[in-house]
């Protein structure tokens, strides 16, 4: 109790996988060197076997944001009709973006914690088919809610529209099917799944996106994306890459290789439903119940008890970091996060560490409900079977 070790459990930045972080010590390395060749257009092609595409991935000195900005700005034009689904911070971030750069949003706005569902996006198509792309977040990390993208994609891919997915969090928590699903740009960020640190974002780009790049009207020049794919072809970056970050990210994914993508999304959604089934025993509520996703998990705090008290407790008196609620969800719940470097011994810890969190602050608890829950699905995951008493 009077040693602390920190431990970030929120769902970006996430912890950094060892070898990565060592690897990045080697970045006294000049970019526009074969030896820097070699590891960019490793990486690129690794990151295009992770993500389970051929279509052409771009990286860029940005966080996540960055390649949301980018793929309004080099794929469309001033006044373009789209669709946004909003049902989040992260939603009302398309919706920011998509007006800053002059395009007419229509958006399909939905209460935090819910989710726009295939069907309400089919319609909104119907009603607008001039429409020239639809925007979701694949994980909206603010609620802990997943949206259907299998679904809408397939729905989008018959009109002309294209889908723009931030899947920033999806990526490596959820099945992402990106050619078969019709999925023409899929957003992902280092500091998510990737478990290296921030400043770098990546999108896959098909080729009936890439076509609406001949037609854009919109201004860019640092985030140019035909500029970076060509360049990235030669092993190079337009401009000074984070050569650093490019190091670790090479390093993640080969970690990430030998692990297999399904079996990091298995091992994000085990960790979500274990934590699901602790707060139920527990008695706690989670926020997003009809479409929870598995990257992080938001769950109520008590009735009568600001989620702050909880995410201090943490930090306090454990050295974990968790996420309070964000927006309007501030102070109402609390977020516990699974992907990337996350394993079930860290969940036992945070699940025992909420336990006490709550006792110390009034709420009924019986020690070891919780992290028996996580034990049970661990068991069950693994084979374990729990001795029976003669």
């Amino acid at each position: 109790m009077h040693i602390k070790k920190q431990r970030l459990l929120t769902p970006g930045p996430t912890p950094l996988y060892p070898p990565a972080l060592h690897a990045m010590m080697a970045s006294d390395l000049h970019h526009r060197t074969e030896d820097f060749r070699r590891v960019y257009q490793a990486a690129i092609a690794d990151l295009k076997e992770v993500m389970g595409t051929s279509y052409d991935v771009v990286p860029l000195v940005a966080s996540g944001s960055g390649a949301m900005e980018a793929s309004v700005s080099n794929l469309f034009s001033r006044g373009d009709k789209v669709i946004v689904c909003s049902a989040g911070k992260f939603g009302e971030r398309w919706v920011d973006i998509t007006k800053g750069h002059g395009l007419s949003p229509v958006v399909i706005k939905k209460e935090y914690g819910d989710v726009v569902t295939p069907a309400e996006v089919e319609a909104a198509l119907k009603d607008n088919p001039d429409a020239r792309g639809v925007f979701v977040q694949a994980s909206e990390t603010s609620t802990g809610a997943a949206h259907d993208v299998e679904s809408m994609g397939k729905i989008i891919a018959k009109t002309n529209a294209i889908f723009v997915v931030d899947a920033i969090t999806g990526l490596g928590t959820m099945p992402l099917k990106i050619e078969e699903w019709g999925l023409d740009v899929v957003i992902g960020g280092s500091q998510k799944a990737f478990m290296i640190p921030p400043g770098l974002a990546f999108l896959s780009i098909s080729p009936k996106a890439w076509a609406f790049e001949a037609t854009s009207d919109l201004p860019h020049f640092y985030f140019n994306l035909k500029k970076e794919a060509k360049n990235a072809a030669a092993g190079e970056s337009s401009w000074t890459p984070a050569t650093s970050l490019i190091l670790a990210l090479a390093e993640a994914l080969k970690y990430i290789k030998s692990i297999g993508m399904d079996k990091l999304v298995e091992n994000a959604q085990l960790l979500a439903r274990a934590t699901r089934q602790a707060a139920a025993a527990l008695g706690l509520e989670p926020f997003a119940a009809t479409s929870p996703g598995s990257s992080v998990t938001a769950i109520k705090a008590p009735a009568g008890m600001d989620s702050g008290k909880i995410v201090k407790g943490f930090r306090e008196r454990f050295g974990m970091i968790i996420a309070n609620g964000q927006g309007s969800m501030k102070g109402q719940i609390f977020r516990i996060a699974h992907l990337g470097y996350f394993d079930f011994a860290d969940l036992f810890a945070v699940v025992g560490s909420l336990e006490l969190i709550l006792a110390a602050n009034g709420y009924p608890v019986q020690f070891g409900k919780g992290v028996s829950a996580v034990q049970e699905v661990y068991a069950e995951a693994t084979g374990i079977r729990q001795p029976v008493n003669a």
